[in-house]
């Protein structure tokens, strides 16, 4: 029996931008996705949320087509995963940002946005939605790591793609600029965007509109924060979290990955590896 959450449906009058089937992930002889079953919507936020090691960035990999399957399928946008045609639909951006130390900021966003017929106008665009137009001119190597992690992002904004997967993008910044980040993936979103979002920071997940709960790659349950927060009794989102996985382990709540209905439930590059292989956390559009 499958561990995972059997979500292949999507809200009503939504088209699910990412479907996967049965994905496994095996390193040699360790499980890394153990048989993932669910569905992410259009034009929505969604979270994917579990500690280190739990298998979020090989998710991520399979769902961009950088990453081997053991077996199961990955449909994003209406095609397999890593098809040619999303070269210019899907962002990826890595946890460690991947830019030209010896290209300035402007340059570097230029590159990337020249694989995708974009100009100046779009270029500028993308530095100012990172905030970053005051050091434009700065070799990314004079950058601190979370100025890098901007450039990484706008690398990936230029392409303005169709889904956009993030892994860990707030990770060293400070509160403000989170805050102005994802205030940038809410209006995203709103414009029909399909944001995917890693981090192991519950307290982000208050920002999604929709949760996967990983651990230990399998799909713990995927909900709303809202539904997070009545599932584990607690408004504290990280404490609601626990107590989901306590009771996958205690075997109070099922089968680990067996996720009732809910209401609302939805039932590592900013380029594609054919358009651009070094660094490797370009849009993968």
């Amino acid at each position: 029996m499958s561990h995972a959450a059997a979500a292949t449906s999507t809200i009503p009058g939504s088209k699910a931008a990412v479907v996967t089937r049965g994905l496994r992930v095996t390193r040699g002889k360790v499980p890394v996705l153990r048989g993932l079953d669910f569905s992410i919507p259009t034009g929505r936020i969604t979270g994917l949320l579990g500690p280190s090691g739990s298998g979020k960035t090989t998710l991520m990999r399979a769902i961009v087509g950088v990453q081997r399957l053991s077996s199961g399928s990955v449909e994003v946008l209406g095609l397999p995963a890593g098809h040619p045609t999303l070269r210019h639909q899907v962002g990826y951006v890595t946890q460690s940002p991947s830019v030209y130390p010896d290209l300035t900021v402007e340059a570097n966003v230029r590159y990337f946005g020249a694989m995708h017929s974009k100009g100046r106008a779009e270029v500028a665009e993308a530095i100012a939605a990172v905030g970053l137009e005051a050091q434009a001119r700065q070799k990314t190597a004079d950058l601190s790591g979370g100025q890098l992690s901007r450039v990484s992002l706008a690398c990936a904004l230029v392409a303005h793609p169709t889904l956009l997967v993030l892994d860990e993008p707030t990770v060293g910044l400070d509160p403000v600029l989170r805050a102005d980040l994802w205030e940038r993936f809410r209006s995203m979103a709103e414009s029909g965007t399909t944001l995917l979002v890693s981090s192991h920071v519950m307290e982000e997940a208050s920002h999604c509109g929709s949760l996967l709960l990983l651990r230990e790659g399998l799909l713990l349950a995927q909900l709303t924060p809202q539904e997070l927060s009545q599932r584990g009794h607690s408004a504290d989102l990280e404490r609601a979290f626990l107590l989901i996985i306590q009771n996958a382990e205690d075997g109070s709540a099922g089968s680990p990955g067996t996720v009732p209905p809910q209401a609302g439930q939805v039932p590592e590059s900013h380029s594609t590896p054919e358009s651009h292989q070094t660094p490797e956390s370009t849009v993968r559009s």
